[in-house]
């Protein structure tokens, strides 16, 4: 009996110095920190001047001027876009024809693509390309483009002349998907570019498309606001799914005379989208658009929108000249949960 006590304490005492050195083992070797920059929220502003804000994902950390801070210089003078693929982050100034390549997760600058480009808009990435659309003259509606970038050596290869007014870029299964919001003027259709031959098809939708999404079916979905009234010929909004296997409208759901939505965002199987400064949802299986809303954003100036982990993200531009906020709401109760100042024409919201 004796020997067995013996066992069993030593036993006991060897477990707990086993658990004792895995506990100090994982305080010894913490997850690798990729950058100050990682695992947080980056919104991009347009400016003057341009910049880039930082706020971390427990929203206990905020950076203003991160590419400046880092880097001792401005992004550009008018920051359009940022595009990610892998540690790198394309950041597209597109009055300078410039994009800076950063380290996503440090923001430490890598290279610049200064040639090749005429007033960019959005990049999308494939097959080691980065596709990126361009407006040309802005007040010339035959010079529009995706130029395509080599990666490795960070130089347009060539170009690819396409309708009026590119903006939006999507990648997906060996296809670009371009939306032609228009420019200075208004299109209505979707670029289809097969990446393997670099030819063209097109798809019309509803006037000025812009933001576009694959859905959980497999669907291309795209938000076109319509022509505004001051067009003097105002047209009907929609969002219009897409059949990629024929490329073709299977379903078109269309807003009311007057009623131009924008900024759309796609979140686990739900539609988002912001119409007279409220955000509606709409579950994508659902062939209706809601009749109301579950946030009303007031008097801001809502001129950005993504939805991650429950929250939804929104940019007030304000009037264009004041320091612009980051606001982020609760979903589920629609509440304002934080309020963060970021920069002059703040725009697009990423999560990294």
């Amino acid at each position: 009996m004796k020997n067995l006590f013996k066992f069993l304490t030593f036993s006991l005492l060897l477990a707990l110095i086993t658990t004792s050195c895995s506990s100090d083992d994982d305080s010894v070797n913490p997850p690798v920190s990729l950058g100050d920059y990682q695992n947080g929220i980056i919104v991009s502003a347009e400016g003057g001047p341009a910049s880039i804000s930082y706020i971390s994902n427990d929203f206990s950390v905020t950076e203003n001027n991160v590419y400046e801070n880092v880097n001792g210089e401005a992004p550009g003078v008018y920051l359009q876009s940022v595009g990610f693929n892998g540690n790198l982050g394309y950041i597209i100034s597109d009055n300078v024809n410039t994009i800076n390549i950063v380290n996503r997760y440090t923001f430490e600058k890598e290279d610049a693509i200064t040639t090749g480009l005429q007033t960019p808009r959005y990049i999308g990435f494939a097959n080691g390309k980065g596709y990126v659309s361009n407006w040309g003259d802005g007040v010339d509606d035959s010079d529009d483009f995706i130029a395509v970038v080599d990666l490795s050596t960070n130089s347009v290869e060539t170009t690819i002349p396409i309708g009026e007014g590119p903006e939006r870029v999507l990648v997906h299964n060996g296809n670009v998907y371009v939306s032609h919001k228009g420019g200075w003027g208004n299109n209505n259709i979707i670029s289809v570019i097969d990446v393997s031959t670099n030819a063209v098809a097109t798809i019309t939708v509803g006037d000025v498309p812009d933001e576009l999404f694959i859905n959980n079916a497999g669907e291309l979905v795209v938000l076109s606001e319509g022509k505004a009234a001051w067009t003097g010929d105002e047209t009907v909004a929609s969002i219009s799914k897409i059949d990629l296997s024929t490329n073709t409208v299977s379903e078109s759901l269309t807003f009311a005379n007057g009623a131009h939505p924008s900024q759309m965002a796609f979140d686990n199987g739900t539609i988002y989208y912001v119409l007279n400064n409220e955000v509606y949802e709409m579950p994508e299986t659902v062939n209706d658009l809601p009749t109301s809303s579950i946030i009303n954003l007031g008097s801001i100036n809502t001129y950005g929108l993504a939805v991650n982990n429950g929250n939804v993200y929104v940019t007030d531009a304000k009037d264009f000249a004041s320091q612009g906020d980051l606001l982020i709401y609760d979903i589920n109760t629609g509440e304002l949960t934080n309020t963060f100042e970021v920069g002059i024409n703040a725009s697009k919201v990423y999560f990294n």
